[in-house]
């Protein structure tokens, strides 16, 4: 499975704190084994701002947003507060 990280996600993931990068990661790695682990909350968003994407959850508060491609390829869009990403 190949993952492309967006400029956007890159900019966003430099911006938070060491603790959430690191939950980032971990999330990220149960999702790459599974990525419809209960713990994730994976579900497809409405709307045209992320239409065709998933949202995964890091946090209570933080979210990670990606789409999926039909060779397979995942591309991370956004990670953030659901404020930062939805608002």
């Amino acid at each position: 499975m190949h993952v492309h990280y967006s400029s956007r996600f890159r900019k966003q993931y430099k911006k938070l704190s060491e603790p959430i990068r690191e939950k980032v990661q971990e999330r990220v790695g149960i999702f790459l084994q599974n990525e419809f682990e209960p713990l994730l909350g994976n579900h497809a968003l409405n709307g045209k701002k992320y239409a065709g994407c998933r949202s995964i959850d890091i946090t209570d508060k933080f979210r990670l947003i990606y789409e999926r491609y039909s060779d397979g390829m995942l591309n991370f869009v956004a990670v953030g507060t659901h404020p930062q990403l939805y608002g």
